[in-house]
């Protein structure tokens, strides 16, 4: 074997060891069934292989066990702009909103984030190992969104997801900064949003009628919202008043689109009309300013959603200010507070969004099949007192706590 082959076979085997681990956590938390009392999940090559009682799962010898008290599935942090809003607030790294147009869904998240910004090892320091992330609200149609994990300094490495939805806002958020621009009422919101679908459906008409060769021009912005209205991409929509969401249920209706709705502030006030259109909800942090739009959140909410069967999950959202992001973890911590519950919380945390974001399959439990991705703590995660200690993904620790100490 040549002396390159041999470098290359190190590299390799160091490589699939530093993505083996084990960890073994007083309380195991999985997600997916009941809490294992002295529990171990093992990872193998990045991903989980074995999770059960440290009684019944065989430790290879020679394998690194990290031992916790408390262990649960990576978070993964249902709606954020981090990667895209920096750390600094400075104008340089701030690329979650372009204000030149109201409507700009060709805009792509991965083309801007940024996995080297601060903020972005800040929330995985804090056991978050997946973001749903791109551009946020304030425009009638921002861009786009995409799932990536949080230890990826090179985007198309850690992406789960590179289009997952696209972001609009209704309501105060998306009325224009100048008097003399649009939209600057709510109708006019929806009637441009009605045009822009509109147009999207001539478009795919003329693509699916014409003759090879013959075909329209391509357009990226019809091209983002004809993917809306075949339902490969849902309608990610921002939306905090009880009438912009019902004004929000009747345009998918009309347009038979598939929608998620982000923040829903007063969302327990149409509880009914949400669960009859199995709408979702990212849930706006529990802890967010109660003004404007959102001057009527509630901080039971979350529980009111659980409790009439409505899938939710939680999210860190956007902050004008520094740091620009909330923490995902302490906004569940309220809601479970506030009648949701220890596992419930979990869930919604976790699995929760993992679902939501069709990216199940890799994150959000602990089971065998799935991605090594834990978040370990020193006590219960809901608990203000309490550390995250490390965050494993992928198998790998990529960060041992220092950070929150």
């Amino acid at each position: 074997m040549s002396r390159l082959a041999l470098i290359l076979c190190f590299t390799l085997s160091a490589a699939l060891q530093a993505q083996s681990l084990a960890v073994r956590a007083e309380a195991l938390h999985t997600a997916a069934g009941p809490v294992i009392t002295d529990g171990v999940v093992l990872i193998q090559n990045g991903k989980i292989t074995a999770v059960g009682k440290a009684s019944d799962v065989k430790v290879p010898s020679g394998l690194t066990v990290k031992r916790v008290k408390v262990a649960i599935p990576g978070i993964v942090d249902g709606r954020s702009t981090v990667g895209l809003s920096g750390l600094l607030n400075q104008p340089h790294d701030q690329d979650q909103l372009e204000t030149s147009a109201p409507m700009q869904p060709e805009l792509r998240a991965m083309d801007a984030y940024n996995g080297r910004d601060p903020l972005v090892s800040y929330v995985r320091s804090l056991g978050v190992t997946t973001v749903h992330t791109g551009h946020g609200p304030g425009a009638l149609i921002s861009g786009q969104t995409f799932v990536v994990k949080t230890d990826a300094t090179e985007v198309t490495r850690g992406v789960l997801k590179p289009q997952a939805m696209v972001a609009a806002t209704l309501g105060d958020g998306a009325r224009a900064r100048e008097a003399s621009k649009a939209p600057g009422t709510r109708a006019k919101q929806i009637a441009m949003l009605r045009g822009e679908l509109v147009a999207a459906q001539e478009y795919a008409k003329k693509l699916k009628d014409s003759d090879k060769g013959k075909e329209p021009a391509r357009d990226l912005r019809k091209e983002v919202m004809a993917q809306v209205l075949q339902k490969e991409v849902p309608l990610l929509v921002t939306a905090h008043r009880a009438q912009d969401i019902l004004s929000l249920l009747r345009l998918a209706k009309e347009f038979d689109l598939d929608i998620v709705l982000d923040g829903g502030a007063e969302a327990y006030l149409v509880l009914d009309e949400l669960k009859a259109a199995r709408v979702p909800v990212i849930l706006h942090p529990t802890m967010s300013r109660a003004f404007g739009d959102m001057e009527n959140l509630s901080l039971e909410t979350a529980a009111k959603l659980q409790a009439a069967g409505i899938p939710f999950s939680f999210q860190s959202g956007f902050e004008g200010y520094v740091p620009k992001t909330r923490v995902v973890l302490w906004e569940a911590a309220m809601a479970a507070a506030n009648g949701l519950g220890f596992e419930d919380t979990l869930r919604a945390l976790t699995l929760a969004p993992a679902k939501l974001l069709g990216v199940a399959d890799r994150v959000g439990s602990l089971e065998a099949g799935k991605d090594g991705d834990v978040a370990l703590f020193d006590g219960d995660p809901f608990e203000y007192t309490t550390h995250c200690v490390g965050t494993v993904i992928n198998g790998v620790l990529v960060s041992a706590g220092e950070e929150t100490r």
